[in-house]
């Protein structure tokens, strides 16, 4: 997302009134203006936050002390702020002949903060990297040598990282440094704001930081994206492939072909991600494909999408009958199209959709893309790279359901085997994904990160279920989750349900609320109880447990005895 600047944020901060969640900032440099500048972003997103700007230079203090104020504020998710300029004043502070335990010393201090954290609060925690400065004792040098800041900052972040990833799944990263790198030294670092306001931004660079953080947080909430919809002529290759034939169009060193296979490239790695890839071409079908079966320099072939619409229809018409293949909230597209035409059609006739406005030049294509951070990632599985293949075989399915006569009998058909089992910790980054990427089918819409599941899969007042799914056109993977926790000693309560979209209508919500029900009665618990909470997203499950037959109470609550319940019939065989 573009950034603006921070008067502009300044006067959108004053808007800013309730927040969807609470977040406390605390640092060693001064964070006030920091703080406004991230109610103002807040504002600007639609994502209004409540922010704590605690005391300056009081982490240890505030962390440490389980009645603190940052603790009493409850928030979602608590900002450490730890600048470079503390940071190399500690290295100064350090005798010579410890400085090469510099950076271990400095990830044990933040360690021994997580964990703090962790047992006062169920905030997810936010840090900065620190940004890399021109090391001024060794030069260059500095990069060989132990005892120089320059190699401990680098050692330190990568230190922080792989504590991260291995240990504490529950602190997200945060890339300064990356916003240092675009921005410059001289726009981002001020020494003359350090000395006298101890600032360890600039104004100027504020919003791209605030804008960083707003990233991170709104796709912790839910609101990612999920799919590139791209054209084809002038976008994904330079020229018409129908008029300047598969010989003309421009790729590889051609032209402007660098810059398209750039671009090709980034889509690809997104693919890897676990990103869905679509084409949306005004063009003949057969001569759309050609350059992805033909043309050996194009990076991108046919099975990197996971749908291909090319025809003369308008392509506003394209994407929602894309949207519809897909089955994901119009809200997840991004669309790339060199027409401003065709740009300007998708943004009126589809205003959810995502539609850079992108430059002239294909050269500055690739990097104003990167640069607009569309696709912050939060949690990463094995299963992501998987995700074109697993729609692509939704496609085959869909296919294959013509030719039945009736739908239960094509579900037969399917041969669909199934697995519902508790949580382990395999399973733990891709339970942890979908709570937070779900929206559709999900009846309370509780967030969790890998610790919180971790946590509730060892917890005994905890009975947790996920449920997997294959059939003989492909894997879908982990496809359900399933928490309930003890309320009371004869009652069970449905603390998190939800599903993928993808297996709607398949017998699935009947199987596995019978295992649920089969779970609650083995434990010895007599009644399950449930709840609905509506959201932007989520009405399609509105009815879900009434026809799951639970009696309403009132207020979005349901409960059954489970003595008088009598299980579903469907098509799937759990193994």
């Amino acid at each position: 997302m573009e950034t603006v600047s921070y008067t502009a944020l300044k006067k959108l901060a004053k808007q800013c009134t309730e927040g969807k969640k609470r977040l406390a900032v605390i640092g060693d440099c001064a964070t006030q203006q920091f703080a406004t500048a991230l109610r103002g972003e807040s504002v600007r997103r639609g994502f209004q936050l409540d922010i704590l700007d605690a005391d300056y230079n009081q982490m240890e203090a505030q962390l440490l002390d389980p009645h603190s104020e940052v603790y009493a504020f409850k928030p979602d998710y608590i900002l450490l702020f730890a600048s470079y300029e503390k940071l190399k004043l500690r290295f100064y502070d350090t005798a010579p002949a410890a400085r090469a335990g510099f950076a271990s010393a400095e990830t044990e201090r933040f360690t021994s903060l997580w964990q703090a954290i962790a047992a006062n609060s169920k905030a997810k925690v936010l840090m900065f990297d620190f940004p890399e400065f021109e090391d001024s004792v060794f030069g260059s040098y500095a990069l060989r040598t132990p005892v120089s800041l320059g190699f401990q900052v680098r050692k330190l972040n990568l230190l922080l990282s792989e504590t991260i990833a291995s240990d504490y799944p529950y602190v997200y990263p945060i890339a300064l440094s990356a916003v240092q790198t675009a921005l410059g030294r001289e726009a981002f670092f001020q020494d003359r704001t350090w000395y006298l306001a101890k600032m360890a931004v600039c104004t100027d660079a504020l919003p791209a930081v605030a804008s960083r953080i707003l990233d991170t947080v709104i796709a912790l909430s839910g609101r990612v994206k999920k799919c590139v919809v791209v054209d084809l002529d002038n976008t994904l290759w330079g020229g018409v492939i129908g008029d300047d034939g598969i010989d003309g169009i421009q790729l590889g060193e051609l032209g402007d072909g660098p810059a398209f296979a750039a671009l090709q490239h980034w889509l690809l790695e997104l693919k890897r991600r676990g990103i869905l890839l679509a084409v949306c071409s005004k063009n003949n079908d057969d001569t759309a494909r050609e350059p992805f079966e033909k043309h050996p320099e194009m990076v991108l072939r046919l099975d990197d999408f996971a749908a291909f619409v090319a025809n003369w229809e308008n392509k506003a018409q394209n994407i929602q009958q894309i949207q519809k293949t897909l089955n994901i909230g119009m809200d997840s597209f991004v669309f790339l199209d060199d027409n401003p035409f065709e740009r300007n059609l998708v943004r009126e006739m589809l205003p959810d959709v995502t539609v850079p406005e992108l430059p002239e030049d294909p050269a500055e294509v690739p990097a104003y893309l990167e640069s607009l951070h569309l696709f912050e990632a939060v949690s990463f599985s094995e299963e992501d790279a998987a995700r074109t293949a697993q729609y692509q075989a939704e496609a085959s399915r869909t296919a294959a359901q013509a030719k039945f006569q009736s739908y239960d009998e094509y579900l037969k058909a399917l041969d669909m085997k199934g697995e519902i089992l508790p949580f382990d910790s395999f399973h733990f980054p891709r339970i942890a994904q979908l709570t937070q990427r779900s929206n559709q089918f999900n009846l309370r819409t509780q967030r969790y990160s890998e610790s919180d599941v971790a946590a509730m899969a060892h917890d005994p007042d905890y009975f947790t279920r996920y449920m997997t799914l294959a059939d003989r056109f492909g894997e879908h993977g982990l496809i359900s989750v399933v928490i309930c926790k003890k309320i009371a000693d004869d009652t069970l309560f449905i603390d998190t349900w939800l599903m993928s979209c993808r297996v709607l209508r398949r017998g699935v919500e009947e199987c596995l609320f019978d295992a649920i029900v089969k779970m609650t009665a083995d434990a010895g618990f007599r009644y399950l109880r449930a709840e609905y909470l509506p959201t932007a997203k989520n009405k399609m499950v509105e009815h879900f447990y009434e026809t799951m037959g639970m009696q309403p109470e009132g207020g979005g609550t349901y409960i059954l005895d489970c003595r008088k319940y009598q299980n579903h019939t469907h098509s799937i065989t759990i193994l």
